[in-house]
This record gives structure tokens, C-alpha cells and sequence, in this order.
């Protein structure tokens, strides 16, 4: 009863919204058919990022949560919102919010953002939210307009062939190697846990939860998202092996093929960048050097793809070299995370 009763109040309050905004516009839930009608009014999206976030649109579900809301005017949709669920960031609800441009500054995302988050407290779910915008965007100047706050930069870095020169692997004194490359595979359990570990890192400005190493592995190193090859830099590899042990892993690669329906379109040509997910210790005081070892080795020959987030530090100060050398370059725009507390 006490929850039919939040709902109540939520769709109550929702009314109110519309009312307030102007008689000739109504809030409602998504029906069938309104991505045509809002993709009529909008247009092509404008950049990469606001394209990804229009696929959030859609019916609503429980499993995982999300819910989306359209604003009509004479029954033609202008605008839509949404809140989803994050199985891997539960601490906030991903939102994206559009506005036909003719009819923005009228209220109305305000009266979407607040909408959405009556409805997903009614729902038992948190009310803290984030968005990823392109920079410079409308999108962008209204989470500003709404309080929210700017926590993350990321980037496709493409580093050009031969762009770092090969990085030898350390010896010790009598001149034997101290570390070692070699291919792991992607359902390889130690891989996959020095992958979430680097995750974690790169994420604590947004708490990832606690889950399994299979879930790790489902979104990261499966089939189902096109991983198909991984290499790993093992450091301190003579003192492990006197104990029966590989040494531990400071850098990895994981490989991606491009997301095509067809396979003959999957067929890439030389000057086709191959897409990475490149991580490393935090803790390793040389993750720099790291870095380049594996990077130098990937990127001999043909071009590789790199997601870089400010808060990857040690990749951060690899490609950026790269980009002032000119070796390397940012494809697309930057994405940027805005999030409310």
C-alpha cells in the first residue's frame, strides 16, 4: 500500500509538472512509435555521444529499472527523458534528457528531470543521477543550468603505427629479462580480476559495486562484446618463478572487434584502427614505462583505438605526449560525465 501510494503521489506530481509548464504540453510514459515521431522533430543526432544516449529511450522495464517520459504538444512528441539502472555503478541512475530546439528554455527539461527523479524515488531507486554530454553542447549547458557536476573527461585516443618506439623489457644485472609478454585468454580468470581491479581504480569517482568475476567477464572479455584477444606485461617474473608462480601482471591489452551485424563489413583494411582496452596497476610506480611497453608492441605496425579517461593518470600522460608529437589523435568528441550528488 505504501508504495501504490508513492506511485500515486509521482504520477500526481508529474500532472502538476505539465500543468505548470503550459496547457498545450503533457507529460506521459513512452509509447510504441515514438522514436519515429521524436526522430522526425529532432533530426540526426549531432554528435557520437548524443546518438548513444538516444538508445536509452524506450519502454519502460523493471529488470533492470528504467523508465522513460515524453512531452507532447498536440499530441506530437518534443521531448523525452530517462533514468536506467546501472548493474555495475548502482550509487546513480543513468539520465539523458532531449529537447526538440525550437522548444527548449521553456521549462520543460527541468520538468522532465524533475518527473523522472519522482518517479524512480517512487520506485525504491536512488534520485542521485549522471550524463554523458559532448562538450560545448546544449546538453551540457543544461546540466550546468541544473547543478550538476563535471567528474570526467574521456577520449578515443588513436595512436598511429610506430608512434612509441619499441621499449625493451627490463634485465637484471647478469642481463636476464625481469619480465615477459604473453597472450592470456579473454575467459582467463587472473586477467579478468586485474581488469575489474584497474576498473575500480579508474572509477572511484563513481563507486563500482560489488559483483562476480563472471559478470566481469560477461561485459569486459566475452564473446557477447566482441573481446578476442588479450596480452599481458608480467613483472618480477625470475622471483615468481623460483616460487612455482607467474609474476604479477602491471600492464594489459585486450583486443575488440568492430561491432558489425555483417562479417564481410567486420573486414578491416590496414589503416583501420584496432579498438583497446588498455589497463594497468595503479600501484606500479612504473606504470608509465608499462604502458609504453605494451603500447609500442600493439601499435607497431597498424593503428590502435584507446579509450582514455583523465582518471587514468599513467595513460593520460602516455597519450598526451602522443597527441603534442602529432603520433597520435582524438577521434570524435571527448565524452564528458556529469553527475548530481
Amino acid at each position: 500500500m505504501a508504495r501504490l501510494a508513492r506511485l500515486m503521489r509521482a504520477k500526481e506530481r508529474c500532472m502538476d509538472m505539465a500543468e505548470r509548464l503550459s496547457e498545450k504540453f503533457e507529460i506521459r510514459p513512452w509509447q510504441e512509435g515514438d522514436d519515429l515521431a521524436l526522430l522526425e522533430i529532432w533530426s540526426s543526432a549531432r554528435n557520437e555521444v548524443e546518438e548513444r544516449q538516444r538508445g536509452l529511450f524506450g519502454p519502460d522495464t523493471d529488470a533492470p529499472f528504467s523508465r522513460t517520459l515524453v512531452v507532447t504538444v498536440s499530441d506530437v512528441p518534443v521531448a523525452a527523458g530517462t533514468v536506467v539502472v546501472s548493474l555495475l555503478h548502482p550509487t546513480r541512475l543513468w539520465s539523458y534528457i532531449e529537447v526538440a530546439a525550437d522548444h527548449r528554455r521553456q521549462g520543460i527539461g527541468t520538468a522532465l528531470l524533475d518527473a523522472l527523479r519522482e518517479i524512480a524515488a517512487a520506485h525504491g531507486q536512488t534520485t542521485a543521477l549522471r550524463v554523458k554530454l559532448a562538450p560545448f553542447s546544449d546538453g551540457e549547458e543544461f546540466a550546468q543550468a541544473a547543478g550538476m557536476k563535471l567528474v570526467q573527461r574521456s577520449r578515443m585516443v588513436r595512436v598511429e603505427p610506430g608512434a612509441i618506439p619499441p621499449v625493451s623489457l627490463r634485465e637484471d644485472a647478469d642481463g636476464n629479462e625481469t619480465q615477459a609478454i604473453e597472450d592470456l585468454a579473454t575467459g582467463s580468470v587472473e586477467l579478468t580480476a586485474a581488469l575489474w581491479e584497474f576498473y575500480r581504480r579508474a572509477h572511484e569517482w563513481d563507486v563500482p559495486a560489488e559483483v562476480g568475476l563472471g559478470t566481469v567477464n560477461r561485459y569486459f572479455l566475452s564473446d557477447e562484446v566482441r573481446a578476442f584477444g588479450a596480452v599481458v606485461l608480467r613483472d618480477h617474473i625470475r622471483e615468481a618463478a623460483a616460487e612455482g608462480k607467474k609474476g604479477p601482471i602491471v600492464a594489459f591489452a585486450v583486443s575488440y572487434h568492430p561491432f558489425e551485424t555483417d562479417p564481410e563489413a567486420a573486414l578491416v583494411d590496414e589503416k583501420t584502427a584496432t579498438e583497446l582496452l588498455l589497463g594497468y596497476d595503479f600501484d606500479n610506480e612504473g606504470a608509465v614505462e608499462a604502458i609504453m611497453q605494451v603500447l609500442s608492441l600493439l601499435s607497431a605496425k597498424y593503428p590502435v583505438l584507446v579509450e582514455v579517461d583523465d582518471a587514468m593518470e599513467a595513460l593520460v600522460q602516455v597519450t598526451d605526449v602522443l597527441l603534442r608529437a602529432g603520433t597520435a589523435s582524438v577521434e570524435g568528441d571527448p565524452t564528458y560525465i556529469y553527475v548530481t550528488e
